[in-house]
């Protein structure tokens, strides 16, 4: 998967002239503490935004309209944001896209959208669509990803959607219907069942009022389809019948890592261009033989603890029990990262040693294969 780790900077607005003035006597948590009594979104610094709509997009998903308040700073169609809440007690944090646009006027100024699915076992997924009202609020992160739209966008585009690999490209899709659609797009998305599919309408409204866009839905697991409906998985053949000549086309793939990974391959050498983004990338197998336990020093909070070589450093902290910051879980946002002081570690994607100390290392592709020091 192609690096996306640069980011749109979130610049906090100007504060008045009190503001400034006042600004090196205020206590930013105890600010917020108080004033969140009189409205739970607003604070000090912290880019917070209350939940003003909640509808039932899908099967097990449902679409999150939220005002945020003064310091959450902007984002590009397409783009992600860690989004953050206290689920029983813990501070949880996941990353979400956009599928909105940018709203600059209208009644709709400034609001923020997201479409969001549960998650067997997802502890935020499952709080934001169970749980989640109108009225209470949640903490964003800065915006980053750059599978995002050129200023001036031309030629011959296909997206390829799988599952909740929709959202980002929804928002793109939205951006180009804005923009009065200056491409010819078809978009290809993939789904279990028809329940499954978000936005349909939309599209489908949008199929038939865009000369330029295609429309066509894959359905993996559905007894019956319907008409103008296709079945299976991404195949050579596949996108030969549904797009044809690839040559021209600039592609934009989003799903889980192995529909990535396959479309990347049907793709490279073909298409004009290629980027995606899997969000839920497998990691690749470690050999049996070098699997081992190693020793995880934690310098903050004084811990030692023991894990295995086999998984990311990530997943064997919260194993066991324990709450360090992240993010996307993909290597993209960054949140995870942490100085490494001692040890050696192995990205389980690009394959990478560092053995170098007082480094940075992201916790959530990185694995330990000698014993390690973490600033946790």
């Amino acid at each position: 998967m192609p690096s996306l780790s640069s980011s749109t900077r979130r610049t906090r607005p100007a504060g008045s002239a009190l503001g400034r003035l006042v600004e090196p006597l205020v206590q930013p948590g105890i600010f917020d503490f108080w004033v969140g009594h009189l409205n739970p979104a607003w604070s000090w610094e912290r880019p917070l935004a209350r939940v003003v709509e909640r509808r039932v997009e899908a099967a097990d998903t449902v679409t999150l309209v939220l005002k945020p308040n003064r310091h959450c700073g902007s984002f590009k169609p397409g783009q992600h944001v860690n989004l953050s809440a206290e689920v029983n007690g813990r501070r949880v944090t996941r990353s979400y896209s956009y599928t909105g646009t940018p709203q600059t006027k209208g009644p709709n100024k400034g609001l923020l959208s997201f479409t969001i699915k549960r998650t067997e076992g997802g502890r935020l997924s499952t709080h934001l669509c169970r749980d989640l009202r109108e009225g209470d609020v949640l903490e964003l992160g800065e915006a980053f990803g750059e599978m995002t739209l050129p200023a001036q966008p031309q030629g011959q585009w296909l997206f390829l959607a799988a599952g909740s690999g929709i959202t980002p490209l929804m928002s793109l899709t939205r951006a180009l219907v804005a923009q009065q659609m200056p491409v010819d797009l078809t978009l290809i998305y993939w789904a279990k069942t028809r329940a499954e599919l978000c936005f349909l309408l939309e599209l489908r409204q949008l199929a038939a009022n865009q000369p330029r866009f295609k429309l066509h839905t894959v359905l993996t697991h559905e007894a019956q389809l319907l008409a103008g409906e296709h079945r299976g998985f991404i195949s050579a053949e596949q996108l030969q019948e549904l797009v044809g000549d690839l040559s021209a086309r600039q592609v934009y793939a989003c799903g889980p890592g192995g529909f990535v990974d396959t479309a990347r391959e049907l793709t490279a050498g073909i298409a004009r261009s290629f980027m995606a983004e899997g969000f839920t990338p497998s990691a690749p197998a470690v050999d049996p033989s070098e699997l081992k336990d190693v020793r995880v020093t934690l310098l903050k909070s004084g811990r030692e603890l023991t894990v295995s070589n086999g998984t990311s450093l990530l997943d064997a902290l919260e194993a066991q029990g324990l709450n360090p910051k992240s993010g996307c879980r993909m290597g993209i946002c960054h949140s995870c990262v942490c100085t490494k002081h001692s040890g050696t570690v192995q990205d389980m994607h690009t394959k990478d040693i560092d053995a170098e100390g007082d480094t940075p290392v992201r916790i959530c592709v990185s694995r330990a294969t000698t014993d390690v020091s973490l600033d946790l």
